[in-house]
Parts: C-alpha cells; sequence; structure tokens
C-alpha cells in the first residue's frame, strides 16, 4: 500500500506520516463493531467539544485489491479544554500513525478497539484554541451487503469490464471509510478532498472540482465541499464521461447541473438533465432557492440503486420512466438536497424528517406538474404500504437499524407515514401556512435567497414549532398522536336516526381534534371535532354518507388492515411452499 499511496502522489512528507504494510483482517469482511454498525450515536463530552473547521482527506482507492489507504488532516477547534480528542472510524483498517501538529505520537497515545478512535494529545488544548491532527491508515473497506441500506463500498464492473465503485453509508455511517465524527450535528466546515485511481478511472464526488493531476499512471481529483453532510460523502468511480448544462434560477443566479454517466448512456443523461430543470424549477417555485448553489446539482451513475450525497446524487434507475412521464428516483433523491442535505435530522428518532419529507415531494411534484388527480393517485398508493408498528418520531433515542427494520422498526413507514402525515397537516392547516412553516424550518428563514442561509439541524418539536407559528394553531395533539404513537388514529361513526356521531379513537392523551368532512348526497359539510368527537344532521334517515370524500384524513382502515393481513398470509403461504 506504500507503493499505491506514493505512486498516487500523495504528500506523506508534509503531513509528517509513513505508511507500514497494512495488517488484514483474515475474514475480509468481518462483522461491524457495535459502534461502527450504529449511525449518530450519541456524542460523549469530547465530541461535543470538538470542531472541525478543516479536513484534508487524501484517499487512494485500488480496484484491484479493492483496497484503499488514506490520510485524513483534521483542523480540530476546542470549545472547551481537550486532553483527548476522538473520531469515529471502522477498525478494520489498519492504523499507521497519528501525527499532532506534524509530529508522529507513540502507539500508546492512541487505540481503536471498537470504532472510536481516541487519541490522547501532547498536551492539553485550550478552549478556542486549534490543532492539526493527521491519521495514516489502509485496509480493505467493508463492501456494502445490500447498497444503499446496508452500506460500505460496491466494487463493480462495467459491461466492458472496466472497474466501476461507489460508496453508499447512509445507515452505517461516514466512519465506514473515513475517520469522522459520526453523527448529523457535526459536519466539517472545509473539506478538501484529493481521490487518487488508475487511469482512465474518473472519480466524481461532492462540491467543485478543483484539479485532476497524473502521474505514473494514476489520476487524482481534487474536489472541495463546503459544509459536507456525513454520510452524503461520497465516491463515485467509473470510465465516466460528462454531460452538464447551466441553470438559470427564478432567483436570478446561474449554476451547473453535472451528470457523469457511463459510456453509451448520454442519451438517458441528456434526458435527465432536461428533468432535473423541471425539478429545479418545482423545488425552488414550492420549498426555496437549491442549497448548494455555489457547488453544483451533480448526478453520477453508479452499480447500486441511489443515494443522497450532497451535490454527487448516486443513481442506478436505469433512465427507466415512470407512467407519470418523470424518473421516480431521482425525483427523490433530488429531494434530500432539501431534507437531509440543507436540513439534516438532529436524531435517527427524527430521520422522517428526511425521507417522510423527501416522498411527499413527489405526489406534490405530481400535483405542479400534472394536477390534484396525480396527487390523489399517487398518495392513495402510498397510503397503501402504511403499517404502524411503531412511532414515527419516538421520544426516546432509537437505532440507526429502525431505518431498515420492517419487523421492529420503521420499515417503509418512515416513507409513506412521513408523506401520509404531511399530507394531512397541508389539508388542515392550509398551503399558505404549511409551505411557510417547511421553507422556515428547511432555511432558518422566511425569506431564502441563495447565501442568506445556512445549514440546519432539527428534530420534530422544532417542526412542531414552525408549523404552529405559520399556522396560528396549537398542534401539539397532532404531533403526538401521528409521530409519537405507533397506532394510527381510529375514526368510530354511528348513525342514530339523522344523527351521524364521529369519535376519534387515539393512543394520545390529548383529545385528537381534527375535523371531519362529511358528504352528503352532493353537499360536503366540515364536522368540528372539539373534544375529540362530533355529530352532524344528515335530513333523513336514509341518505347516503361518505366520510372525508377528498381523502385527506391519515386514520385506521380496517379496508386496508384486512388486505395487508392477506397479503401477508399468501407470503408467507408461498415462502412455506418454496421451502
Amino acid at each position: 500500500m506504500r507503493n499505491l499511496v506514493e505512486t498516487a502522489g500523495l504528500s506523506l512528507g508534509l503531513l509528517g506520516l509513513t505508511l507500514t504494510t497494512p495488517v488484514y483482517a483474515t475474514d475480509e469482511q468481518v462483522p461491524l463493531a457495535k459502534r461502527t454498525e450504529e449511525s449518530g450515536v450519541a456524542l460523549d463530552s469530547v465530541q461535543q467539544a470538538m470542531e472541525l473547521p478543516h479536513l484534508a482527506l487524501s484517499l487512494s482507492v485500488d480496484p484491484a485489491s479493492e483496497s484503499i489507504a488514506g490520510i485524513a488532516r483534521y483542523t480540530v477547534k476546542a470549545t472547551q479544554p481537550l486532553k483527548v480528542v476522538e473520531f469515529d472510524l471502522d477498525p478494520r483498517f489498519a492504523i499507521n500513525q497519528i501525527a499532532v501538529n506534524g509530529q508522529p505520537i507513540s502507539g500508546r497515545n492512541w487505540r481503536n478497539d471498537d470504532g472510536l478512535l481516541r487519541i490522547t494529545l501532547p498536551q492539553q488544548l485550550a478552549a478556542g484554541s486549534s490543532t492539526i491532527v493527521s491519521i495514516s491508515y489502509d485496509g480493505k473497506p467493508r463492501v456494502a451487503p445490500k447498497a444503499p441500506w446496508d452500506g460500505g463500498f460496491v466494487w463493480a464492473k462495467t459491461k466492458n469490464g472496466t472497474p466501476w465503485i461507489a460508496t453508499a453509508v447512509q445507515t452505517n455511517g461516514c466512519d465506514l471509510f473515513w475517520p469522522c465524527i459520526d453523527h448529523p450535528t457535526k459536519r466539517v466546515e472545509w473539506l478538501d478532498l484529493a481521490v487518487s485511481v488508475p487511469k482512465p478511472l474518473v472519480v466524481a464526488s461532492n462540491g467543485t472540482l478543483q484539479e485532476v493531476t497524473e502521474k505514473d499512471g494514476w489520476s487524482t481529483y481534487r474536489w472541495q465541499a463546503h459544509w459536507p453532510q456525513g454520510y452524503g460523502v461520497s465516491l463515485q468511480i467509473g470510465p465516466y464521461e460528462l454531460a452538464q448544462e447551466t441553470y438559470h434560477s427564478r432567483f436570478g443566479n446561474a449554476y451547473p447541473i453535472k451528470f457523469w454517466y457511463l459510456p453509451g448512456d448520454k442519451k438517458g443523461a441528456k434526458m435527465l438533465i432536461g428533468q432535473m430543470r423541471d425539478f429545479l424549477d418545482f423545488f425552488e417555485s414550492t420549498i426555496g432557492p437549491y442549497p448548494f448553489s455555489d457547488e453544483k446539482v451533480g448526478l453520477a451513475e453508479t452499480p447500486h440503486l441511489g443515494m443522497e450525497h450532497q451535490t454527487i446524487n448516486a443513481y442506478g434507475n436505469g433512465f427507466k420512466l415512470s407512467p407519470e412521464g418523470y424518473d421516480w428516483l431521482m425525483q427523490h433523491e433530488f429531494s434530500h438536497e432539501w431534507f437531509a442535505n440543507q436540513l439534516t435530522d438532529e436524531t435517527i428518532a427524527d430521520m422522517w424528517l428526511h425521507e417522510g419529507y423527501g416522498t411527499y415531494m413527489q405526489p406534490l411534484y405530481l400535483r405542479w406538474k400534472n394536477g390534484e388527480t396525480a396527487y390523489r393517485v399517487a398518495l392513495w398508493d402510498l397510503r397503501k404500504k402504511i403499517v404502524s408498528k411503531v412511532p414515527l418520531a419516538p421520544k426516546t433515542p432509537v437505532s440507526s437499524a429502525y431505518y431498515n427494520d420492517d419487523k421492529a422498526g420503521w420499515g417503509g413507514d418512515i416513507y409513506y407515514k412521513g408523506a401520509w402525515i404531511l399530507h394531512t397537516l397541508r389539508e388542515y392547516i392550509g398551503d399558505e401556512a404549511f409551505f411557510a412553516g417547511t421553507t422556515r424550518l428547511v432555511y432558518g428563514r422566511s425569506d431564502p435567497k441563495p447565501g442568506n442561509f445556512h445549514w440546519r439541524v432539527a428534530n420534530t418539536d422544532d417542526f412542531e414549532q414552525v408549523m404552529e407559528e405559520a399556522s396560528g394553531q396549537d398542534l401539539g395533539w397532532f404531533v403526538d398522536a401521528y409521530f409519537r404513537q405507533a397506532a394510527l388514529p381510529e375514526l368510530v361513526s354511528q348513525r342514530d336516526g339523522n344523527i351521524l356521531k364521529l369519535k376519534w379513537k387515539s393512543g394520545s392523551k390529548e383529545p385528537f381534534i381534527l375535523p371531519v368532512e362529511v358528504q352528503v348526497g352532493g353537499r360536503i359539510s366540515t364536522v368540528e371535532m372539539a373534544g375529540g368527537t362530533g355529530q352532524i344532521d344528515l335530513e333523513s334517515p336514509d341518505a347516503h354518507v361518505v366520510i372525508d370524500p377528498n381523502t385527506k384524513l391519515l386514520r385506521y382502515d380496517p379496508a386496508i388492515a384486512a388486505w395487508q393481513k392477506q397479503q401477508a398470509a399468501e407470503k408467507d403461504t408461498k415462502a412455506a411452499e418454496k421451502n
């Protein structure tokens, strides 16, 4: 690996580091350390006191051995006195040397047994002071068992046998391939990323490309990104060609749209760039300005389905159109530039802010593009997938494993239930309040313009607060019933002569007071549900009644529950017959 790094042109001498012969585990796909497996583990006092103004991260990626060698050179600023600094890093990597301010320190002064790399500094770092910590490491990174849902490196090949490589680390975190603080509230202010690969491979990554240099059959791509989101830092490596154009925004600025695609896919790349113009117009007119216009809108064709990497969205949907005439995957991943990269969840328990909002952007886009019918059809398709086994945003901490766990975690609810809660809220408080609240949540202000906002961290309580401010209504009962409880509210109806009585049943302590529309003949009336109950005079005991005729309410539906139970039974029967 030493020859590999030196050939790639990494400046080891400037960092005061050397590389030794790497030591790999005999089982290259060893299980993840418990800490590495988790993303967003609560910060201890050391990591809370660490600010990261700058990271120079140099990586060599060797497709032949499926290994990497890296040097992470951090500027660490202390907000409290620090004798120790800590980073998260998969312990399968061999750490060759650590230096502080250019001086190597003894191996007795650091350890990384469980994925938490603890480094004892030569002297205490005073509050407000900075130091330079350099970490040299190498090894075989975890191979993603099921990218992008179960993460790591993807070592693939194109149809003609050329290496095609990608990283996707959302659920497990950035520490799968670089030393970081694997928590959504901790970002590097400036990332200078140098990635070296054998020629003629191309590296597409975050931010803006500064330069490409070549030496001894290797190319080094130097990228710079401002405040990149942790799991959003990614490598896309392949024999890429580039399609690009300039987008002129409704906010008066212009920025590039760039798509790194495989040879032969130029037509598809051009098509997606055309759709991207449409997506940008929708998002900028509906939510606010593209958050990273000083860098780029970026896409790269990948061997896995997709992921929302900041300014370099991974795309692997094969240029397939939906019946509605757009690429659903690309629209969803691109939505995360607003809901994940600009607005980041504070804890794993608030992950719905990424996925629920991201999913809701698709029906809203179809409403903007094709009208109300397209919106309602898309929403109803999502409704049938909601199972509500666990609370969507529990008050107690949850594991990142919740994200993919269909039995004990959210499963698809983080997408579908999140989207439907937003739909119900919008119908309740109205478009003006809903979109005003969403804009303030995303940007921290009601008048976002290019350059006047900063990335944000938020949780479900913040969501409640901005929506209450925008609507002028108390929404604690709404948030508690939909986010803090597992089961959906149930609407019980009973006819007593001409009177239709309605009652909400919810696991929430507060009364669930969501108004209910009732259609009687050709007339729709709104029944207020003060205290969780209400009634309407039907004028005739034989009147035909439709409750919630425009499907505004997310509520328990016995028909969907029965259908889901039947689907599960059929699946179990088929599995048993197969075995």
